[in-house]
């Protein structure tokens, strides 16, 4: 016993002779002009790398001390590499001038893994935004940067990853969102609240399609996606962004529903400050908006704050949270026939709402807390240990009575990461997570889970394999715990063709407590709860390739299998609707990606397509059908041209017909075909972005009676100190 108390001393407790066998390399990433990099890979061959933040600033630690061999590669730049000596317990600053000409798309992954790999090395198709490629696209929320990845689509805000999830209404997200490794999946209906972080607060948005589980438990079943939040610099540094703009009125005088043009708004204001030991960074901001409907007005005021300790080269404390209040009008469906005072003749008024529902609104808080500790003891070994606690809550007010739930999140993890040999890597952990939801509608409950996972990677060769398992133990309300096992196996192989990818593994989802145990009217039927709702379960299978065809041209390819059971679904029981464990279902189909910069590296395109084939398996009693809310066809083209400090680019979506919907079956459905056009200028350290989403005006649905945006011109104006 002595000896193992001895053991974990040794690795918990941060010693003199620890840091002093590890260094730190900081400095700054620029082009030939003189601009920040962003986003660039700075690695230490061997021991450690990041990326450069939005100032191209970096800081890479820990590093073992002596001499290290640096690399430096970024987008459309010839890769740089150097020597540097490194002091013990001490910094060494390195400043990197790239010259542009070459194709090269690095990547940092810590999603898939759990840890810090490279993208090359990951073996599942993982998509990462940068926050150069966010601020291009001149987007106001996380998710509206997320809505144009390849393979991901938001059916009235619920995320779906190669059709995963379909509509809901909110319940039960099948894709798990994170922010800095963090699970931030709501308490009581397992949804997603992507307000949770501001926009440019984030450093980069990874996504990782199929089942995640096997590391990341309840949710991941159709993928995750990480929010990474910016490292603070050093000094005193600044940052002003606001935004202001319209909705087009609709294209029909019939369909008028006010006498203005309907305008949207807001800024923020961050400010942080560092040293090489202590950081802090804090985000205020807000917004309002008309609407593009009626009864769609929303406001939002948000708080955000960061903050950072590092005691020595080998420790790393950080410390996020955030709070935010949401005040929106409810528009749900739109009015169909004698649903509206004045329908003016016609079957359906897609801009008005049905005058039962006129007046609903929702006011929701929400936020959370963080603490994270990550110590890296010596260069073969590091741990981490996390604490979280996440709130919402919501009161829905409406004229047939108003509902509530607040509901806290509180979880746990740790982690431990080894090298015990150089072609070796063990990832080892447990995680502790505790619900508890007070309800009119949901009533008073708890749900706990408890988790053990392991994962290791071995190089053979060229052949980089990865095997690993988590093991899930849930309880509802301190009852009998139910157990739910994720195994998943990969591999990964370099070629002359490219670097193959291949992965099986099983997801699943635990029941929601909104699922279990709702009780609700929703006229002319009663929700009722279903206490023995189970987890759905699912196995997926990914075998894919990425390649770099010339200096300009690159491709990612995927074949994608998905076996799932136990579904969770709402179904009419006589005059009830309740949630029971009925579909099983088969989602398989190709991502294609193609990124190019043709005749000139100022001009960057791409063009990506999702085939979905998705369908609800036949059963005794019921025929095979298409699953619902998932389009067989995802198209998506982008094209950015930049000279100087100008750049202009487009992004058209297609979205094929809904085969098959719940409700209102019988409705008119078509293609959704979405054009957005954008323009930036930045001089100095200004930023000025144009944007219009959905230029076309294209009136669409993607949920039963709910139209989608219309066309939307917004301009920000960023200034970074």
């Amino acid at each position: 016993m002595t000896s193992r108390l001895a053991l974990a001393a040794a690795l918990l407790i941060t010693t003199p002779a620890a840091a002093q066998q590890m260094g730190t390399i900081v400095g700054t990433v620029r082009d030939t002009s003189g601009a920040p990099v962003a986003g660039a890979k700075v690695e230490a061959v061997g021991a450690a790398f990041t990326l450069t933040g939005q100032d191209g600033r970096f800081r890479l630690q820990p590093v073992p001390a002596g001499l290290a061999h640096l690399r430096v590669a970024a987008f459309a730049f010839r890769l740089d590499s150097t020597d540097v000596t490194v002091p013990p317990g001490d910094s060494v600053s390195w400043n990197v001038t790239l010259k542009g000409g070459v194709f090269y798309l690095p990547g940092l992954v810590v999603t898939a893994g759990k840890r810090p790999e490279s993208l090359e090395n990951v073996a599942a198709s993982v998509d990462v935004l940068s926050d150069t490629a966010i601020a291009r696209r001149a987007v106001n929320t996380v998710d509206e940067a997320v809505n144009r990845v390849p393979g991901v689509q938001f059916i009235n805000g619920q995320v779906n990853i190669r059709g995963s999830s379909g509509f809901e209404q909110g319940l039960g997200a099948r894709v798990l969102l994170l922010v800095d490794g963090v699970p931030m999946n709501e308490a009581d209906r397992a949804g997603i609240d992507w307000d949770l972080v501001p926009v440019d607060d984030a450093e980069r948005i990874e996504i990782v399609k199929g089942a995640g589980s096997s590391l990341y438990g309840s949710a991941a079943l159709g993928g995750v996606v990480n929010i990474i939040t910016r490292d603070i610099p050093e000094g005193i540094h600044g940052r002003v962004r606001f935004f202001g703009g319209g909705f087009a009125n609709p294209p029909d005088s019939l369909w008028k529903f006010r006498n203005f043009t309907g305008m949207q708004g807001g800024g923020s204001l961050t400010g942080s400050f560092g040293t090489d030991q202590v950081r802090g960074a804090l985000t205020v901001g807000g917004r309002h908006s008309d609407g593009y409907r009626q009864q769609d007005a929303s406001d939002y005021l948000q708080v955000a704050g960061r903050g950072e300790w590092l005691p020595d080269p080998v420790t790393h404390v950080r410390f996020t949270g955030t709070w935010a209040t949401h005040q929106y009008q409810v528009p749900l469906a739109w009015c169909g026939p004698n649903q509206c005072a004045n329908m003016r003749g016609l079957a359906y008024q897609p801009f008005l709402v049905d005058t039962a529902d006129s007046g609903n609104h929702t006011r929701s808080d929400h936020g959370y807390l963080t603490a994270t500790v990550t110590r890296t003891p010596d260069e073969n070994t590091t741990w981490m240990g996390r604490a979280s606690w996440l709130r919402t809550h919501f009161t829905d007010f409406q004229k047939a009575g108003d509902d509530f739930a607040v509901a806290d999140r509180f979880g746990a993890e740790g982690r431990i990461v080894t090298t015990p040999s150089p072609d070796q890597t063990v990832t080892v952990g447990g995680e502790l997570t505790d619900n508890q939801v007070t309800s009119d509608i949901f009533g008073n409950h708890t749900q706990e889970q408890f988790a053990a996972y392991g994962e290791a990677e071995r190089v053979v060769g060229k052949l980089r394999l990865t095997a690993g398992v988590r093991a899930d133990f849930l309880a509802d309300d301190g009852a009998g715990l139910s157990a739910v096992i994720s195994p998943r196996v990969a591999a990964v192989l370099p070629s002359t063709l490219g670097i193959w990818r291949a992965s099986v593994g099983r997801g699943f989802r635990a029941a929601s407590m909104g699922e279990k145990f709702v009780t609700t009217p929703v006229p002319p039927f009663e929700v009722v709860p279903n206490p023995s709702l189970h987890a759905e379960t699912a196995w997926t299978g990914e075998i894919g390739n990425t390649a770099v065809i010339t200096p300009w041209l690159s491709t990612n390819t995927a074949i994608f299998y998905t076996r799932a059971t136990d579904y969770i679904s709402p179904e009419l029981v006589g005059d009830s609707i309740q949630f029971q464990n009925v579909q099983r279902a088969r989602l398989a189909g190709v991502d294609v990606s193609l990124v190019a910069s043709p005749f000139t590296p100022r001009l960057t395109t791409s063009v990506a397509y999702t085939y979905l084939d998705a369908w609800e398996l036949a059963t005794d009693s019921t025929p095979g059908r298409p699953l619902a809310f998932r389009p067989r066809h995802l198209v998506t083209l982008s094209a950015d041209y930049a000279v100087g400090p100008a750049s202009v680019g487009a992004d058209f979506r297609y979205s094929s017909r809904f085969e098959r919907v719940e409700l209102y079956e019988t409705d008119s459905r078509v293609a959704a075909k979405t054009l957005d056009l954008r323009a930036g200028w930045r001089f100095g350290q200004f930023d000025v972005r144009l944007l219009a989403t959905n230029a076309l005006n294209y009136i669409y649905t993607l949920a039963p009676r709910t139209l989608e945006p219309v066309a939307t011109v917004t301009m920000t104006v960023t200034y970074v100190y």
